[in-house]
């Protein structure tokens, strides 16, 4: 606080304003500083890397698709890989000899309407740990056939 003593008349207490700005201005730059360290810089993008010079990317002759083809209530649905047939009991192990040998490693699901998503959730589950990286899900496109 500051008093004026000229003029003669009686004191008065005044207050000084710039002690309040200056601690303004130290909380303003440490909000700043925190807001900037708390927030995730840019974003995560997936480079391509290249082929080591020893391996051979061998030729991709079709996409995989499992196909989940629902059979009945209180069976479980039926599976297939590109339209061979597969019992979930296999299905690990045919993923896991399919892509061993692909540099591509996406597979498809593709699911009757009435199947229960469990099954499809199991399939896709199934297909990650046989070394899938990346799993889709197809639909039906156009008018359906009989």
């Amino acid at each position: 606080m500051a008093f004026s003593t000229a003029g003669g008349g009686p004191l008065r207490a005044e207050i000084n304003m710039t002690p309040m700005i200056d601690i303004l201005l130290v909380l303003i730059i440490v909000f700043m500083v925190v807001v900037s360290m708390s927030q995730q810089k840019g974003l995560d993008a997936q480079i391509p890397q290249p082929a080591p010079k020893d391996a051979r990317p061998q030729p991709i002759d079709h996409t995989i698709v499992i196909q989940i083809a629902w059979l009945g209530d209180k069976k479980p649905p039926a599976l297939k890989i590109n339209e061979e047939d597969v019992t979930w009991e296999n299905l690990h192990d045919r993923l896991s000899d399919i892509f061993n040998r692909r540099m591509e490693r996406v597979a498809f699901v593709k699911g009757d309407g009435d199947v229960d998503f469990e099954y499809v959730a199991d399939a896709i589950a199934i297909a990650r740990n046989s070394g899938v990286q990346r799993v889709g899900l197809l639909t039906k496109s156009g008018p359906e056939t009989p």
